[in-house]
């Protein structure tokens, strides 16, 4: 019995990644908890890379700059992801999602490069990024129909994961541990070009 080559195996396996990785629409992927719309909100966060990165990218911004800087964004991103998501619940206009990947590259390129910024101007930031993402989580949040319960879900997520991540980087110490927060942004920026190029193709 003849066997398959290798070269015809890896051409199989490369079609039908190729057709995999071409889905014919996206779609909103809010879940689905069946515990309410509040659970609904929360678990919002965990699926959607396009506000996790981005709020991962300001924590790790944030808690490289100390306890003060990271109070700060700590209490302005969820108060501006409420007040914006309120907005965008009330007049919901679909914006482009290649617009969020500007946090990728903004906040992930702050990161590797270490930038010391004065608490006004991260306070600055944290309100764009909130409003920003807030907006669209209103939106999404609004076609769902999980209304301001599931937007105030998502802030709260926010507002724990930014707790965990900031506090984690403000404890670190040593040397290396803080060059590997900045190879972690990094990878945000480069994930960033990754969903621009794939916006665009």
């Amino acid at each position: 019995m003849r066997r398959p080559s290798s070269r015809g195996s890896a051409a199989v396996a490369i079609a039908a990644a190729w057709l995999l990785a071409m889905p014919e629409a996206a779609h909103a992927h809010l879940v689905t908890t069946g515990l309410g719309p509040l659970f609904d909100g929360i678990m919002h966060l965990a699926v959607t890379p396009e506000d996790l990165l981005p709020v991962a990218a300001i924590s790790m911004l944030v808690g490289l700059r100390g306890k003060e800087h990271a109070r700060a964004a700590l209490l302005t991103v969820p108060v501006a992801w409420v007040l914006a998501g309120w907005v965008g619940l009330g007049r919901p206009v679909e914006i482009p999602l290649a617009t969020t990947f500007v946090s990728f590259l903004a906040f992930g390129g702050l990161v590797a490069a270490d930038v010391r910024l004065s608490r006004a101007w991260i306070v600055v930031l944290a309100a764009a990024l909130g409003a920003l993402h807030g907006y669209l989580n209103g939106y999404e949040m609004a076609v769902a129909g999980l209304g301001m319960t599931g937007l105030i879900g998502s802030a709260a997520s926010v507002f724990v994961l930014m707790t965990l991540a900031s506090a984690l980087v403000v404890s670190l110490e040593v040397g290396w541990t803080r060059i590997a927060v900045r190879v972690a942004g990094s990878w945000v920026v480069a994930v960033g070009l990754l969903m621009i190029g794939w916006s665009l193709r």
